[in-house]
């Protein structure tokens, strides 16, 4: 049994990753034979990754807020507190809050045999963004 006690600084989210500010705080960290990784991502409103995928897919668990979704070439699901959104492996997709809300999730994930856990594209235009629906349907 290893336990990490609580004392790693938030870290904003690198903007090559995110628009908008976004904070991560670490929960598992891959090491040795665990290739777990989960952290606390906390969006402000309108804050959203850029479009990525993931070698073993991704489960995001939306802790509070209100949240958009969308994989390429789907709609752009409201989703929220309680929800759990799973995108397969290699499915490039994008996450972020809602344009009015705060939004947090858990990610989680398996990083590949290199330890790498997501290959980052461009950044989701406020144009793709803007074609959400209302969060009120």
């Amino acid at each position: 049994m290893q336990i990490t006690r609580s004392g790693v600084d938030t870290n904003a989210g690198p903007a090559e990753w995110f628009t908008g500010a976004v904070y991560v705080d670490p929960i598992a960290v891959p090491s040795g034979s665990s290739r777990l990784s989960a952290s606390s991502v906390h969006f402000t409103p309108g804050a959203r990754t850029a479009w990525h995928t993931h070698p073993n897919g991704q489960t995001i668990h939306l802790v509070e807020g209100v949240g958009l979704a969308q994989r390429q070439g789907g709609p752009i699901e409201v989703i929220r507190a309680g929800d759990r959104v799973f995108f397969d492996p290699g499915e490039n997709h994008w996450h972020g809050a809602a344009p009015s809300r705060f939004m947090t999730h858990i990610a989680m994930l398996q990083v590949d045999d290199d330890g790498n856990n997501a290959v980052w594209g461009l950044h989701v235009t406020d144009e793709e963004y803007g074609a959400a629906p209302a969060i009120d349907t």
